[in-house]
């Protein structure tokens, strides 16, 4: 890795926690209903791709308890095992209907640590905006007291509203304590926290933006065309946009990826992550299954899109905003 990328890193909101300004998503490490892990890939790829992106400096890795049951915070437990290099990880907590009292929250941690292997997590995030029976003020004075006790150094949500988020923001600051993170969708393809009120509220609040899907499950990497589709597996088999009436909608999207991968020498995938970063505040955290995928991950650092570029990724992409 060079020097640029090693200086390349993001504050996770109004924190000291510093990671990384790209992050590696392993939803697909041991998820065999959505991702088909165990038949395509398994164990030895996810393994290597771990490796290789820890020896080229992306070391924050986010999983959550549900991805694989558990199991892909077990891989990340294990493989961290045998690394010397420091990582960090974020992780999820699901608000499961029966899951009413704050001490489910101290559970469900204790029970991600086990399977990490770990005493503490950089992040811990809220899965989904439901509070069913604990209701908000209840969910965050526990994160809050897990940051007290040094079990998580910062909290995170993922898919909450402008208004949600704004409702947890206040119920941290009473305890004096920020929320880092929102966790949401974002990609060329998928523009509406520019619309909604959630990017807005969060740099007004100085919330970071973890993207999901930043590569729209693959669509923006160039590797599905109305011409030639590989095989599809898992979710996107019954993902409209892989049809091939979605793939020639996206078409103006992926001419302009590819023109400007032909000029910076880069890839459509890597022109697409590297858009999302120029947004400011916003850290992506795409999946990678194998070394190879890891190593094009790591090369979104260390260079920037020029102004114009930027504006041309914005301007054929603003269908999906």
């Amino acid at each position: 890795m060079n020097s640029s990328q090693s200086l390349q890193t993001v504050a996770l909101g109004p924190t000291n926690v510093i990671v990384p300004a790209l992050g590696i998503g392993t939803w697909a490490w041991g998820d065999r209903l959505f991702w088909s892990y165990g038949s395509d890939y398994g164990i030895e790829q996810v393994k290597a791709a771990f490796q290789m992106a820890v020896e080229s400096g992306i070391t924050f890795f986010d999983t959550a308890e549900v991805y694989g049951l558990g199991e892909s915070e077990r891989l990340l437990g294990q493989f961290m095992q045998q690394t010397q290099t420091p990582v960090q990880i974020a992780t999820k907590y699901f608000p499961l209907p029966w899951r009413w009292g704050a001490n489910s929250v101290a559970d469900a941690l204790k029970a991600s640590l086990d399977r990490l292997q770990v005493n503490s997590i950089a992040l811990y995030q809220v899965h989904s905006p439901f509070d069913f029976l604990m209701g908000k003020q209840t969910l965050m004075n526990a994160l809050a007291d897990e940051v007290e006790r040094g079990r998580i150094q910062a909290i995170g949500v993922s898919n909450y509203s402008a208004a949600q988020m704004r409702e947890a923001h206040k119920h941290l600051a009473a305890r004096g304590i920020p929320l880092a993170v929102n966790q949401m969708q974002y990609s060329l393809l998928a523009r509406q926290i520019e619309t909604n009120g959630v990017m807005e509220t969060a740099r007004e609040l100085g919330i970071t933006i973890l993207a999901y899907s930043p590569l729209s499950q693959g669509l923006l990497t160039g590797k599905y065309t109305p011409e030639h589709s590989p095989n599809l597996t898992g979710a996107r088999r019954i993902d409209p946009r892989f049809s091939p009436n979605g793939l020639r909608k996206i078409a103006p999207v992926l001419s302009v990826l590819q023109n400007l991968a032909e000029t910076y020498q880069r890839t459509p995938a890597q022109v697409a992550l590297n858009w999302l970063i120029a947004q400011g505040n916003v850290v992506p955290i795409p999946g990678a299954k194998t070394p190879d995928q890891a190593r094009q991950n790591a090369g979104v650092l260390g260079w920037s899109l020029k102004p114009a570029d930027i504006e041309a990724l914005d301007h054929v992409s603003r269908p999906w905003r």
